[in-house]
């Protein structure tokens, strides 16, 4: 990969494709954490229930988690920039589609268009920092994106909620269209075009093709399946679903250039990383998704005060996520992956006695202090511990498929555990039974790091984004840039 005039950081170009990364992704977390304030506008607009509620959730989940890594090769092979670009404007679609739906489908449909613009903007974003930087300026700039992300995701609470309260939830997509083209004029001016100049790239489409629609099979049953729909199509949609899973595996360990190499898996460390994040991260799926709903729907929440109930969370995280990074270094990360999870557990616990009546101070901050905590102890050394358990060469595409393991961890569980716990009847039993399930699922995560993850293991300083769902960036061919949150 070449740049035939590499940018420096801190001129003036290194600071126009900064903020252009930072737009891009920050578009997609925007919407990725915003929408869970939304839900309760939305049901009312729509007379939705609790599984409508869930496929707006998850149809975004479903395509991008299912594309992520698809969407890093398309850069690599036809350019960062425009495959970037392209994102973009798609992304710009999706949410107009969004913001004039009129009806659950119609908005179900279009998250799931948005879903695919992301795959395309999440990883570009951070290829476009490593592709574009000099190699010595990469790691301040992943770090700047770092930061300012940061600052994005911690005012999307208060931003999401004025509009959701004073206008209409509608406007939460319609705020990315200007972002868009703020985005679009700056990467077009200012950031150099850059590809893959390795022999052999290819794009794998099976993969992709099969993965997809395995998801979406499952996914689809596990909605459908409690919510009432014919037997006979749910049985359908999971034996397609299935198949097509095992499908995506056996084209995987058979293409010359996987999606998802399988010989990476074989490292203990690896596999074990990526299990505790499908725990950790399916914990705080089911629990971002719930526990907004439920300060607004029986606590009388507004959407604004809904929102800002989960800054703590983004504030410890800001403040110590890096410390816990450090100290993973010097004592390992073992012991703070089995710790951290651990904390989580005991944080949904916590936030599991939320019930009417409770006020913020007794019953919800100290849960989201604690689950603060717990994610600033857990995210960072988890993430470099992914990185730090494969050889350089494959230090992005390791990144996109813990990134994707993240996606794909929320969206089963928002998709199996309000039909396990019989949201659908009855919220309040169910939440709680939801949350307890989730601080089980964290612990497990926890015993799995104490099983699988070495004491004394030399953890590279990764740069991180200390918010909200994990958002690995990734250069699926050149790994320099990776980032946890």
């Amino acid at each position: 990969m070449s740049v035939p005039d590499p940018v420096a950081f801190g001129t003036a170009r290194g600071r126009w494709v900064l903020i252009a990364a930072v737009l891009g992704s920050g578009i997609a977390f925007l919407d990725g954490s915003v929408v869970n304030a939304a839900l309760p506008a939305i049901a009312r607009d729509f007379d939705a229930g609790v599984d409508a509620l869930q496929w707006t959730l998850t149809a975004y989940l479903l395509t991008q988690g299912s594309l992520l890594v698809l969407g890093g090769s398309l850069g690599d092979l036809y350019g960062r920039r425009r495959v970037f670009v392209y994102g973009l404007i798609g992304f710009a679609f999706a949410s107009l589609l969004c913001a004039i739906s009129q009806s659950s489908t119609q908005l179900e449909i279009a998250r799931a268009l948005q879903g695919v613009a992301a795959a395309a903007l999440v990883p570009g974003s951070l290829a476009l920092l490593s592709s574009s930087f000099r190699v010595e300026d990469r790691g301040r700039a992943i770090g700047a994106w770092s930061g300012l992300a940061g600052v994005a995701t911690a005012a999307a609470p208060f931003l999401g909620g004025f509009l959701i309260d004073s206008v209409s939830w509608r406007l939460v997509f319609v705020i990315n269209l200007p972002l868009v083209l703020i985005a679009v004029v700056i990467t077009m001016k200012w950031v150099p075009e850059s590809r893959d100049d390795e022999q052999g790239v290819r794009i794998d489409v099976l993969g992709a093709v099969t993965l997809s629609i395995g998801l979406a099979g499952v996914v689809y049953a596990l909605i459908e399946g409690p919510a009432g729909a014919s037997t006979g199509v749910v049985v359908a949609a999971a034996v397609v679903g299935g198949a097509s899973l095992v499908a995506f595996f056996i084209v995987e360990a058979r293409q010359e250039h996987p999606m998802v190499p399988l010989t990476l898996f074989k490292s203990r460390q690896f596999s074990g990383a990526n299990l505790v994040t499908l725990a950790v991260y399916a914990a705080l799926g089911i629990t971002t998704f719930l526990v907004v709903v439920h300060l607004q729907t029986n606590l009388g929440y507004s959407a604004l005060e809904a929102g800002a109930a989960l800054l703590p969370i983004t504030f410890i995280m800001l403040v110590f996520s890096a410390r816990s990074g450090a100290l993973a270094q010097r004592i390992g990360p073992r012991l703070p992956m089995t710790v951290g999870p651990c904390v989580v557990g005991v944080a949904l616990l916590l936030l599991s006695r939320i019930e009417p009546g409770t006020s913020y101070v007794d019953g919800v901050l100290p849960g989201m202090v604690v689950l603060g905590a717990g994610l600033a102890v857990t995210v960072a050394p988890l993430t470099a511990t992914v990185l730090a358990s494969v050889d350089d060469h494959h230090m992005g595409i390791a990144s996109a498929i813990n990134n994707a393991a993240s996606r794909i961890a929320s969206l089963l569980a928002i998709a199996v555990l309000p039909g396990v716990t019989g949201l659908s009847e009855d919220f309040d039993a169910g939440y709680q039974q939801s949350l307890v399930i989730a601080a089980v699922l964290a612990v497990i995560g926890g015993i799995i790091s104490w099983i699988t993850i070495r004491t004394a293991f030399p953890v590279r300083s990764v740069p991180h984004v200390p918010v909200g769902p994990s958002c690995h960036g990734s250069d699926t061919r050149r790994p320099q840039s990776s980032v946890a949150a």
